[in-house]
């Protein structure tokens, strides 16, 4: 699967995990490492704004956190995905966090970003997540070839095990880190 149709696929998911965040959960942990709710929140919205300019060819902005994490989400993802979107964006050299990648290559880290993300609020807020297994197959398949050369307790954590029974996501997100085994 092409990466704008991983992204098509993504935003319904995505969109209705963070539409049901109500506020008075931003400041619940969540299973990605320090961050709360809200911190993922913002850690997605600044990440969409330098990723929509890298894609565009331009510097990153200025980063700063949004009075309203809920109500800046949507914007700031509609961007990134119109600029992954944009001719010739796909062709661009990124550079990236963990180094310069082609265009391609890097809106597939946005797809398992945005993917793992979507667990992390979920599971934070209790909500069911359940993005379209294709999309998670494609993105678990990716993952599986990209990551272990990046890991470095930082920006990719060392894989964890996920239970016997764990879906396809709760696999993946294993599989960047997370904790996912449920204590009952």
């Amino acid at each position: 699967m092409q990466p704008l149709e991983q992204l098509d696929q993504l935003g319904p998911a995505l969109a209705t995990v963070v539409e049901a965040i109500r506020p008075e959960q931003l400041d619940e942990p969540t299973p990605c490492a320090s961050f709360t709710v809200r911190g993922v929140l913002t850690h997605m919205i600044g990440g969409a704004g330098a990723f929509a300019a890298a894609f565009r060819g331009q510097p990153a902005p200025t980063a700063s956190e949004p009075d309203d994490v809920l109500a800046a989400f949507g914007p700031a993802l509609g961007d990134l995905v119109a600029a992954i979107s944009a001719p010739g964006a796909l062709d661009r050299t990124i550079a990236a966090p963990f180094g310069e990648v082609p265009g391609e290559t890097f809106a597939r880290f946005v797809v398992l970003d945005g993917l793992v993300h979507g667990w992390d609020l979920a599971t934070a807020t209790g909500q069911l997540y359940d993005p379209p297994s294709s999309l998670v197959d494609d993105v678990s398949a990716f993952a599986h070839v990209a990551l272990d050369p990046l890991r470095d307790g930082d920006t990719f954590a060392a894989a964890t095990d996920a239970a016997p029974d764990a879906s396809a996501i709760e696999r993946l997100a294993a599989y960047t880190g997370r904790q996912t085994r449920r204590t009952t």
